[in-house]
């Protein structure tokens, strides 16, 4: 298993301006890459959550942040 990404103060604002503006976020985890719109951050089960949609489909995805490996804002 590879390092523990460790996000920063800076990462959590973009995410969170991203949530609040509607913006597409390029995912990155465990290689594979998932372009969504993010929703919300949530505590859940002690564990960070990302609640996102799918652009497209509209279906709901959970991404549980100790999993990314980065996120990128779409502009």
């Amino acid at each position: 298993m590879g390092a523990r990404v460790t996000f920063s103060t800076g990462d959590y604002d973009r995410l969170e301006s991203a949530i609040d503006r509607g913006r597409r976020v390029s995912i990155r985890r465990r290689g594979t890459e998932y372009l969504v719109v993010p929703a919300a951050i949530r505590l859940v089960a002690g564990r960070e959550a990302l609640d996102a949609t799918h652009p497209t489909t509209g279906d709901a995805i959970r991404f549980w942040i100790d999993e990314l490996d980065r996120w990128d804002v779409v502009t």
